[in-house]
C-alpha cells in the first residue's frame, strides 16, 4: 500500500521560509515522476513543482526563483524549499507521484500539510 505524508507545514511571516517533506512508504522515489500541488480556499488545485526522474524540474511561474523541488532516494522523500514566501503562497500543499512518468495523471496523493504566509 502506497503512503504519502507531508510535513513541515506551518505559519510564517511574508518573506520567510519552509521546508516541506514527502515521506513515500511502498513506493520507491528513485527514477519516479512526483510533484507538489497547492489548493487556496475557494481556488483550484495548482501545479507548483514537479520533478521527473532524478533530474528534471519545471515550476508554476508563480513560485520560479523561489521554490526548489528535489528527492532524497536513499530516504524515500520529497521535498519542497520554499524561500521568499508571498501571502499569496498560503494554501495546502500536497505532494503527488506517478506509477510511470508516462502516465497523464498522478496515482498517489498525501493528505496534505497548510501553508499560512501572513503580511
Amino acid at each position: 500500500q502506497v503512503q504519502l505524508v507531508e510535513s513541515g507545514g506551518g505559519s510564517v511571516q511574508a518573506g520567510g521560509s519552509l521546508r516541506l517533506s514527502c515521506a513515500a512508504s511502498g513506493y520507491t522515489t528513485t527514477n519516479r515522476c512526483m510533484a507538489w500541488f497547492r489548493q487556496a480556499p475557494g481556488k483550484e488545485r495548482e501545479g507548483v513543482a514537479f520533478i521527473f526522474g532524478d533530474r528534471s524540474q519545471t515550476y508554476a511561474d508563480s513560485v520560479k526563483g523561489r521554490f526548489t523541488i528535489s528527492k532524497d532516494n536513499a530516504k524515500n522523500t520529497l521535498y519542497l524549499q520554499m524561500n521568499s514566501l508571498k501571502p499569496e503562497d498560503t494554501a495546502m500543499y500536497y505532494c503527488a507521484a506517478k506509477i510511470l512518468c508516462y502516465y497523464s495523471q498522478y496515482n498517489y496523493w498525501g493528505q496534505g500539510t497548510q501553508v499560512t504566509v501572513s503580511s
